[in-house]
């Protein structure tokens, strides 16, 4: 079976990819066969607090206060990059997009940018939580507070932004919180929460992202078809070349044992078989 499109891709035009690079991303998606590629560039409006200790790419780019405000997204050079792209890549769908954090904090400023091209896919994402007086990602949350509240408020946020936020299509990397968990992580410790959150977001009709950057754990993926869920999409979360497509012929026969398939077009979302 070919591999699904990698819909969730970033390159130096995310604020946090700068060894990112478009022609060398699409490059390797053709070397790999993926049908497609959307490239979801960050579009960041939340500032956080980066603790001392985070690695330096993240501490050279906060305030002396610690304090993180994510750089601008530029859609003209993206939407440029883009064409230059498709020029160079003919046998190669190339779609635009972003990856839009915390959109239902930043509808307006969400709105403009989103204004300013065609988008064909829009990712909703959860990257900070409320921590004291700011905002911090989970990883730097689990120094100082219990690591199963990081999850249950996580979860409980990912709910919250689905119900007040109608700007994405797709939830992007549900278990963003487990890529930094501080042991071994077992996802029926959180099922209530997980449910709940795969619920609100079936119920809205969107699409959950199989997020290859840590595989997602095969008991999620079966509580999103318990929850109503009709389909799925493929994400590496690439930031360098190299990753684009990982991990996506073992996300795609996960997908399928879960009862979902693709469509009759390769771009078209995986859907279930009722």
């Amino acid at each position: 079976m070919p591999l699904p499109p990698d819909s969730h891709v970033h390159s130096e035009w995310s604020w946090d990819a700068p060894l990112g690079d478009m022609e060398q991303t699409c490059a390797r998606a053709v070397a790999l066969g993926l049908p497609a590629i959307a490239f979801t560039e960050h579009l960041d409006h939340t500032v956080w607090r980066v603790p001392a200790t985070a690695e330096p790419r993240l501490t050279a780019l906060a305030a002396p206060d610690g304090m993180l405000t994510p750089p601008s997204f530029d859609p003209a050079g993206y939407f440029d990059a883009i064409d230059r792209c498709r020029s160079r890549f003919p046998g190669l769908r190339i779609l635009t997009g972003v990856e839009m954090g915390e959109p239902h904090w930043h509808a307006p400023a969400c709105a403009k940018v989103l204004a300013a091209g065609r988008f064909e896919r829009v990712l909703g994402s959860l990257h900070c939580l409320p921590d004291a007086d700011g905002y911090s990602e989970p990883w730097a949350l689990y120094d100082h507070r219990d690591a199963d509240d990081v999850i249950r408020s996580y979860l409980a946020g990912v709910a919250d932004m689905v119900a007040t936020s109608d700007m994405f299509e797709v939830l992007a990397h549900i278990d963003y919180p487990v890529r930094s968990w501080p042991g071994v992580f077992d996802p029926a410790d959180f099922e209530d929460e997980f449910r709940h959150a795969l619920r609100a977001t079936a119920s809205s009709g969107r699409a959950l992202e199989l997020n290859t950057r840590i595989p997602l754990h095969t008991t999620i993926l079966t509580w999103w078809h318990e929850e109503g869920g009709e389909a799925i999409t493929f994400g590496s979360d690439a930031h360098l070349p190299e990753l684009v497509g990982h991990g996506f012929r073992e996300a795609a026969a996960m997908a399928e044992a879960h009862g979902f398939r693709p469509g009759r077009n390769l771009l078209d979302l995986w859907s279930r078989a009722n």
